[in-house]
C-alpha cells in the first residue's frame, strides 16, 4: 500500500484543489469526488474534510475560482479597450466564449445549481461582480434604451451562453457566417451591436 503523503495544513488544501481541477477538466464534473481528490493527492480519503467538508464544498470552491477568472478577464479587457460603446459587448462576449471553448468542464460546473452552493457568500460575491460589472457597461452605453439594463443582459449572457451549450453539447459546430466571412461566434457578437441601440453623443 503507498504512503499516505505529508502536507502542511495550507500545501493540503492547495494540492487538493489543485487534483481537483485536474480532474474536472480530464473526466468532467463526474469524476470529481473526496475519494478520488484525496487518491490523486496521496492521502486518506477523510483528509480532505478540514478543508472542503464534502463535495459540494469542493466544487464551490472550484466553480468560484472560475468565475474569478472570468471577472478578471473581463476587467482586463474593459481596462485595455478602446474608446466606444460597444467595447462591453466584445469584452463580457470573447471572456466568456474563449473561457467556455478552453475549459468546457469547468464552464458547465459554473451552471450546476444542483451540485454547487449558490448561496455560498464567496461565491455569490463574485458571481454578482460578474454580473453588476456587464450590468453597469450596460447603463454606460445605452442610456436611452427601451428596456431595463437587466433585460438587455438577459438577453446577451442568453445569447452567448446558449451558443457555448450548444456547441459544446456538439449539436452547433465551428461554421463562418456564410455573409460576412466570420466565424459564428464572431458574428454573434457582431450581430449584438447592431441590435443595441447604443449611445452615440
Amino acid at each position: 500500500m503507498p504512503k499516505e503523503k505529508s502536507f502542511h495544513h495550507g500545501d493540503l488544501k492547495r494540492v487538493l484543489f489543485e487534483k481537483a481541477l485536474e480532474l474536472l477538466d480530464r473526466d468532467g464534473v463526474d469524476g470529481v469526488t473526496i475519494r478520488a481528490v484525496a487518491r490523486e493527492a496521496g492521502v486518506s480519503h477523510g483528509a480532505p474534510v478540514n478543508h472542503y467538508r464534502d463535495r459540494k464544498a469542493l466544487l464551490t470552491a472550484l466553480a468560484q475560482r472560475q468565475f474569478e477568472t472570468i471577472l478578471n478577464s473581463v476587467e482586463d479587457g474593459l481596462t485595455a479597450a478602446p474608446g466606444g460603446s460597444n467595447a462591453w459587448i466584445e469584452v463580457f462576449g470573447k471572456a466568456l466564449l474563449e473561457f467556455g471553448f478552453k475549459y468546457p468542464h469547468r464552464y458547465k460546473l459554473l451552471w450546476r445549481g444542483d451540485l454547487i452552493d449558490l448561496k455560498d457568500p464567496d461565491l455569490s460575491k463574485v458571481m454578482d461582480q460578474v454580473y453588476l460589472q456587464l450590468c453597469g457597461q450596460i447603463e454606460l452605453a445605452m442610456p436611452q434604451v427601451e428596456f431595463d439594463r437587466d433585460t438587455v443582459a438577459v438577453a446577451f449572457w442568453s445569447m452567448i451562453h446558449g451558443y457555448l451549450d450548444m456547441r459544446l453539447s456538439g449539436m452547433f459546430v465551428p461554421l463562418d457566417d456564410k455573409v460576412t466571412g466570420r466565424p459564428r461566434d464572431a458574428a454573434l457578437l457582431d450581430l449584438f451591436k447592431m441590435l443595441a441601440p447604443l449611445n452615440r453623443s
